[in-house]
């Protein structure tokens, strides 16, 4: 089939640069930023000439945020690239500083609001990206979902949470938002590909959330394929995001390692969606879940 083009589609979960040295190591001084400027572009104007107009890089403080680099590119691409605020607790807490494991929640929320009222090297970050691990939660995992919450209601800021334990670490947080009086719809269940058992979607979704179904590649084809027939028998494609989870500039690697792209979603997956759900996928459904 040939690929689709869906104008003003937005991606809402991928990466221009990722280092995953650690929290107490990473710096922007561990790599150029003009080498990886030079990756990222060619990726950036493929999605572009497929209708892209924003791409949502979800790479969290401590993790490899640039967003001067990210200004850099979307002026030279014509592509929106929002950065994020918050932190990102998942892998058994490397990429928490120091501070994190010692603030309560309300302090670190006033951080991430801060960076909300008064930018991030200069640029306003449009959501709030947070990481948690396996259920049941850890306390530094429930201190950054709380620290989402109080952020969130603060800002209208959107929060979009990493899960690695899949279905019952979602609910787990999930269950802690709805404690701090967050409105569902203000949460993205991140890589929810990754849970085995779909009915764990559906009940995401008939309580509001958003469902993420991310990592979108020749790979994972298979599997994003029986979410969407799953959502879409279920009658909740408009609760359904969908992205690649893409690029990865990897710090430390020589060249920055592969750098995938961000195309796949146009060339081989929606060409085979009925296009009356094309643009609720990619424009109507991350407007909804992010703002515009």
């Amino acid at each position: 089939m040939e690929p689709v083009i869906v104008r003003n589609s937005i991606l809402t979960h991928e990466h221009v640069l990722v280092d995953f040295i650690g929290a107490d190591q990473a710096s922007p001084s561990r790599y150029n930023a003009d080498e990886v400027f030079a990756a990222a572009r060619p990726k950036l104007e493929a999605a572009r000439k497929y209708g892209c107009r924003r791409l949502l890089e979800c790479t969290p403080a401590f993790l490899g945020r640039d967003p001067r680099l990210l200004v850099r590119l979307q002026e030279a691409t014509g592509v929106e690239l929002w950065t994020n605020t918050g932190l990102y607790a998942a892998a058994n807490h490397k990429f928490l500083p120091a501070f994190a494991k010692t603030e309560s929640p309300l302090a670190l929320a006033k951080r991430w609001i801060a960076e909300w009222r008064n930018g991030v090297d200069g640029v306003k970050p449009r959501f709030i990206k947070i990481g948690v691990n396996n259920a049941p939660l850890h306390e530094l995992d429930r201190k950054v979902v709380e620290a989402g919450a109080i952020a969130s209601l603060e800002t209208g800021l959107t929060i979009a949470c990493h899960t690695s334990g899949g279905g019952p670490a979602a609910e787990a947080t999930m269950e802690i938002l709805a404690a701090r009086k967050v409105p569902l719809h203000k949460y993205v269940w991140v890589h929810a590909q990754n849970e085995k058992s779909n009915q764990y979607f559906e009940t995401a979704a008939r309580a509001g959330a958003w469902v993420s179904f991310d990592g979108l590649s020749e790979k994972s084809d298979e599997r994003h394929w029986q979410a969407y027939f799953w959502m879409l028998n279920a009658g909740l494609l408009q609760r359904m995001l969908l992205s690649h989870d893409s690029g990865w500039y990897r710090v430390g690697e020589p060249g920055g390692g592969r750098f995938n792209g961000y195309t796949y979603v146009y060339e081989k997956f929606l060409p085979r969606v009925p296009a009356e759900f094309r643009e609720l996928l990619m424009v109507t459904n991350p407007v909804k879940a992010f703002g515009d």
